[in-house]
């Protein structure tokens, strides 16, 4: 909810208590009310704290750079409704600084010797691989206790999140900084989920947002005519790009391992070996990216399968996407209908068009990995 920069929002806390119900999952409260009011709580402070663009942007006492930030925010908001046919809402149209580096930690939990992720299910999302706290030492902490029942576990901070359009999502601090192409991707993106959502497959909903965003940030750009900013974009994101392909290749190895017909010690010494490898590919994939080093600190941790399993796929349907974008002829509306048809269907039908669209020689190979919020 957009707030003026005297007065503060008047969410209900029933109002958190349905987004609690959205983001907390419908374990809360089987598990105890802790859960579930960190959710009801957190979502409260980050709408507490919005006030609208246009106050943050009028008022001398703004941060110059903030500022520009933001106006650019608004020019990226008001091009995803004019020339995207996304949503023509409040959403975008406020700034929360939530004063931490990201909104939410989700927690992700494999078993040991497998790539299968843990779900937990939301009364409207459905269900989901991640669970999301508002604080970092909350998300660790679930995390230990799912170490200590034998689980792999993994915290990833989030800059952003979606209420699918039941409230007025505002621009964060957590991602205002963001370059602008980046800044562009994570807008469409989210506001595409605000568009279509299918309850309970992921992959179809993030391989759409994911699609969507892609086709935005290339008609900003082309609108824009800022070569300079667009190749920055363009090499940040083969470099993402790389560093998908090179997850998704050592995911790919150790589901291979783990389906073998060999003792769980044989496995696990195979485990080591991909995890070996990975490192040793990722410090020759960083020579050939000129000794860029922003995945370093990725590949300093401890790694496990709840990283791998986290990460590359969310967009495995894109080229499927992509290809009805094009049979659309490049039209949004005439794509989001055709996205819609394939949304309506039984899921073993929606899948089997898709894989079948995946399945054609045009089709376009996935080079983005959109799950970059959450592993983001």
């Amino acid at each position: 909810m957009c707030v003026s920069p005297r007065r503060r929002a008047s969410t209900t806390v029933p109002a958190a208590l349905a987004a609690a119900l959205m983001l907390g999952g419908c374990a809360t409260l089987a598990e105890g009310p802790g859960y579930y009011w960190q959710s009801v709580v957190g979502h409260l402070d980050v709408m507490r704290r919005a006030q609208p663009l246009e106050a943050i942007i009028d008022d001398p006492a703004t941060d110059p750079v903030l500022k520009t930030r933001l106006s650019r925010a608004r020019e990226i908001r008001s091009f995803a409704s004019r020339e995207l046919a996304l949503p023509d809402n409040r959403s975008y149209a406020s700034y929360s600084d939530v004063g931490r580096p990201f909104v939410l930690w989700n927690v992700f939990a494999t078993p040991e010797l497998s790539m299968r992720l843990e779900q937990w299910c939301f009364p409207v999302a459905g269900c989901v691989s991640y669970r999301g706290y508002y604080a970092r030492e909350d998300a660790e902490r679930y995390a230990a206790q799912m170490r200590q029942q034998g689980f792999e576990a993994h915290v990833g901070g989030v800059p952003a999140y979606s209420t699918l359009g039941w409230f007025a999502d505002p621009i964060l601090s957590t991602f205002i900084a963001y370059p602008e192409g980046d800044l562009a991707r994570l807008v469409f993106h989210e506001l595409a989920h605000q568009l279509l959502y299918v309850k309970g497959d992921t992959t179809f909903n993030e391989s759409f947002a994911t699609a969507v965003e892609a086709v935005g940030v290339d008609r900003w750009f082309a609108a824009r005519g800022d070569p300079a900013a667009e190749l920055a974009y363009r090499q940040q994101a083969q470099r993402r790009a790389d560093f998908v392909a090179l997850l998704r290749r050592h995911k790919a190895a150790l589901e291979a391992v783990y389906a073998r017909p060999i003792s769980d010690d044989d496995k696990r010494a195979g485990k080591r070996a991909v995890f070996d490898a990975l490192q040793a590919e990722y410090r020759a994939l960083r020579v050939a990216w000129g000794g860029f080093a922003g995945y370093d600190r990725w590949f300093a941790q401890p790694l496990t399968n709840a990283h791998l399993a986290a990460v590359g796929a969310y967009n495995d349907l894109l080229p499927a996407f992509q290809v009805l974008l094009v049979r659309s002829g490049g039209d949004l509306p005439r794509f989001y209908e055709a996205v819609r048809e394939l949304a309506s269907l039984a899921r073993p039908e929606r899948d089997a068009r898709l894989r079948a669209l995946v399945a054609e020689p045009s089709a376009p190979a996935s080079a983005s990995d959109g799950g970059g919020r959450a592993a983001r």
